[in-house]
């Protein structure tokens, strides 16, 4: 089994900041990108960031400059937000899309599926 759990979100003032983390942990035999979403209160859960393998990331346009994603090799990812408001309080989920490698009779084969964290609550607000 993969698991992925976030951690680092909270309270925090308008203008504030927040690094929010995320490990993955398990049996797989890759990572291939990882991503975070969130969701706001009545609201359908939404693109914040993603990063490939290789570094490559995308953003929300919306959130382009105020918030970083990166990654390191031991499958933890990272997002760090600044000058937050309140239209950024949300659960934040993060996803890894993962390979692994399945039995099927004598051989291995393998198996890409995305995971998801419960999620970490972010609140902004004075």
């Amino acid at each position: 089994q993969v698991h992925v759990v976030e951690s680092g979100g909270g309270l925090v003032q308008p203008g504030g900041s927040l690094r929010l983390s995320c490990a993955a942990t398990g049996r797989f035999a890759s990572i291939n990108s990882m991503g975070w979403y969130r969701r706001a209160p009545g609201q359908e859960r939404e693109l914040v960031a993603t990063i490939t393998k290789g570094g490559s990331t995308k953003y929300a346009d919306s959130l382009k400059g105020r918030f970083t994603i990166s990654r390191d090799n031991a499958n933890s990812l990272y997002l760090q937000m600044n000058n937050l408001g309140p239209e950024d309080t949300a659960v934040y989920y993060c996803s890894a899309a993962v390979t692994v490698m399945v039995e099927i009779g004598r051989t291995k084969v393998p198996q890409d599926f995305t995971t998801w964290g419960p999620g970490t609550q972010v609140t902004v607000r004075s």
